[in-house]
């Protein structure tokens, strides 16, 4: 006979690990105990020395589905004491925390059978949930994940919940949300002006939505806009009263069928949309043209119901509604109910609300399926808080991420925890958001910075907040290269710790030079960069106006090529600017090529949202073969793109189709990508290419682009893990500020 400890670590609290433990006990005639602790689980057992050894070897091969055990430590102790059976023991809290906690997953098989079961005691409990399945990341206060340190602390069980709770057969054995309708949250409903409405909270909220009506419903993370999306009228009606003009919204359909009846669903992005992640997975809309006043491109975003709520919501016969962030304009989404009913009068008629608390908000995520994998755009609820590994310790860093797409994240270990979808932080309540979300993940994985990294660019909040943390509590502040970061970004997510050509396209980012880089090509690895190429400056006329008023940027390319400008309002003020270099910053930012062009073609003359330009251009794109000319020449190597410009104006003048346009400029683009990396290949021996950027968020290109590039002999990697857009940036700042604290 033997005694053993045992400390497992990884994602091992809120999975249904220690029920799984307790049976697998039993398999091998062991005894001893298990209790979560801050850093996993710990527990004793008594048994052969075999039989230890072999139950250890079984731990990952038959562990729950959503657990991830990062390492097994085992230790042989002196003495048995002579355990009877087995038992988990009350959370032990230790001063040093090193637990994963899981992100909030979808509904399972088995909860949904029995909310539709008339026979169930939880029949149509919209917060059925069990072991394997329902809230985690959204309702944990603090660690080890037991019920007293989530929001259903409020909720004492009720005796048949409490024997479910504990009986080792059952699966909500120790399931810590476990609830009924006779303990757990209740739903209620409110008309527009605040008062609940006595009667079936769900029913009333179809039968609003049925009605045309616009409604607020409290989800996992935060607050929905939902209404029908087959009601044109009704969506711009949504859109004057969030002051959301032209932004694609989300869709939430009942099922698979209901989504292929709108869009192309390929087999990886079924796989996709049933995972038990649940993001909006952007897909081809089935005709081009449809659902314009939900998506104005060739894509649209669909969801399917990740909650009993929302299965309940959609019922039978509701097979797509419009489900969007609940937020006021460049706020974050809404997570409190007196929040919620305060902010959304005049824009909800109605509220389906819940007495569950929310303690971190968290969006939709958003995906493309690339390849078969996923592509991040936006990651945040079924992702967060799942940490990227490293295959090397980092210290305990702090990265602040960028300004638009704010994210940022925490190191400890091998671990990096990216956070949660933040917004652009440009007002109050987005910095407040952000400072909190910093100082709940610190709490959370017991991260106590000894650095703190952010970008160069010194107007952004995110560097004022580093700056100001860095003087407060006297540790390191390292400021880092934008397109660096976005590099590194990439580099990480693909585990590469060498040398690497880096293609950066975005829109902006500060340079070292002090000006604006955005349609970068770079040399380098964690520890420096050359910028080997870039792209001809393009005159921001105004500055920042010129990311929304597109017209001044077609005028800047229009101007540069010799070509005539009298067309456009305000010409003869932009010639004076230009001259006289009256607030015309130059920008080698992509996007902007991409909002000039845009602009020239008539797409697109002024943006209501970030990108919409570069978005408009893409969906606009058919097939055409060839490239237009342009040059590169210089040091760096610049795309010169005034041939380009002249000839597009040219093909424009002579009436070839728009979208022929569109596509040869976007293969002009990865022509002028071919050829940078072919010359910085010549130049540095390197033969691995990394893109990340936002305007790497163009399927067009990343459809072509890598496989171009491959043909060249080229190793080429893209983003799976983290975003390709700033979000994905305080990534890339760990691993930098590593290398710069070596």
């Amino acid at each position: 006979m033997e005694r053993a400890l045992l400390k497992i670590h990884g994602i091992v609290q809120g999975v249904g690990f220690r029920p799984f433990i307790h049976k697998l006990v039993g398999d091998y005639a062991l005894a001893g105990y298990i209790k979560n602790s801050s850093s996993g689980v710990v527990m004793e057992l008594e048994g052969s020395r075999e039989d230890l050894e072999r139950f250890v070897a079984d731990i990952p091969e038959k562990a729950p589905g959503l657990a991830f055990i990062e390492k097994i430590e085992l230790k042989f102790l002196s003495e048995p004491v002579g355990y009877k059976g087995f038992e988990i023991r009350k959370s032990l809290v230790e001063d040093k925390r090193n637990t994963l906690i899981s992100p909030d997953v979808c509904i399972c098989e088995d909860c949904l059978r029995e909310l539709f079961d008339p026979a169930d005691r939880r029949y149509r409990y919209p917060f059925i949930n069990c072991t394997n399945c329902g809230p985690r990341f959204t309702i944990v206060k603090d660690i080890p994940y037991d019920r007293a340190k989530t929001s259903m602390s409020e909720f004492p069980m009720c005796s048949d919940c409490e024997k479910e709770y504990g009986d080792i057969e059952n699966r909500r054995y120790h399931a810590q949300p476990d609830c009924c309708g006779d303990c757990g949250p209740r739903v209620f409903y409110l008309d527009k002006d605040g008062v609940e409405i006595p009667g079936d909270a769900i029913e009333l909220a179809r039968k609003a939505l049925k009605a045309g009506k616009i409604v607020a419903i409290k989800g996992l993370g935060g607050v929905h806009l939902a209404c029908r999306c087959d009601d044109a009228a009704l969506t711009q009606e949504l859109r004057r009263r969030k002051h959301r003009d032209e932004k694609p919204f989300a869709l939430m359909c009942r099922d698979v069928e209901a989504v292929r009846g709108l869009c192309h669903v390929s087999e990886d992005e079924e796989k996709a949309l049933l995972s038990h992640k649940r993001p909006i997975v952007l897909l081809k809309k089935r005709e081009k043209g449809s659902l314009s006043h939900v998506s104005e491109n060739g894509y649209v975003g669909v969801m399917l119901p990740y909650t009993p709520l929302h299965y309940l919501l959609m019922g039978e016969d509701i097979d797509a509604l419009i489900m969007t962030s609940a937020n006021l304009s460049d706020c974050p989404i809404i997570f409190k109910n007196t929040e919620a009913v305060e902010k959304l009068t005049g824009i909800a008629d109605g509220f389906l609300l819940n007495n569950r608390e929310i303690q971190s908000r968290c969006d939709d995520s958003l995906i493309w399926v690339l390849n078969g994998r996923e592509y991040p755009v936006r990651r945040s609820r079924g992702y967060v808080p799942y940490p990227v590994r490293l295959d090397a310790a980092v210290d305990e860093i702090l990265a602040c991420g960028a300004e638009q797409k704010a994210s940022f994240c925490l190191s400890r270990g091998n671990y990096v925890f990216p956070s949660a979808h933040i917004g652009d932080l440009k007002n109050l309540e987005t910095l407040e958001n952000y400072e909190g979300q910093i100082s709940h993940f610190q709490r959370l994985f017991d991260v106590k910075p000894k650095a703190i990294v952010c970008d160069m660019h010194p107007d952004y909040m995110s560097t004022r907040y580093a700056t100001e943390r860095s003087e407060a509590e006297g540790i390191p502040l390292i400021q880092v290269q934008h397109h660096h970061a976005h590099m590194a970004a990439c580099m990480a997510d693909n585990g590469l710790d060498k040398p690497v050509i880096g293609l950066i396209w975005d829109g902006t980012g500060y340079g070292t030079d002090g000006s604006i880089w955005g349609g970068e090509c770079l040399i380098g690895d964690y520890e420096g960069f050359e910028r080997f190429g870039s792209i001809l400056p393009i005159p921001l006329i105004g500055g920042d106006k010129a990311a929304k008023e597109l017209e001044r940027i077609s005028f800047a390319l229009l101007d540069a090529a010799g070509l005539d400008t009298g067309h456009i309002e305000n010409a003869p003020m932009y010639k004076i600017m230009l001259e006289k270099g009256f607030n015309c910053p130059l920008s080698s930012g992509m996007g902007r090529l991409f909002d000039g062009v845009a602009a020239i073609l008539g797409i697109k003359k002024r943006a209501s949202y970030e990108g919409q330009g570069a978005v408009l251009l893409e969906a606009a794109a058919t097939e055409a073969e060839g490239f237009y000319p342009f040059e590169l020449s210089g040091s760096p190597l610049r795309f010169d793109w005034r041939e380009m410009i002249r000839t597009i104006v040219r093909e424009r003048h002579e009436g070839i189709p728009t979208g022929e346009i569109c596509a040869r400029f976007l293969n002009t683009l990865m022509e002028m990508a071919r050829r940078m990396c072919l010359a910085a290949r010549a130049e540095s021996g390197i033969n691995d290419v990394v893109l990340s950027g936002g305007s790497f968020q163009n399927m067009y290109i990343m459809e072509r682009l890598p496989e171009l590039l491959r043909r060249e002999g080229f190793q080429v990697w893209t983003h799976s893990r983290v975003s390709t857009n700033d979000e994905g940036l305080s990534l890339g700042q760990i691993m930098l500020a590593q290398a710069a604290l070596k």
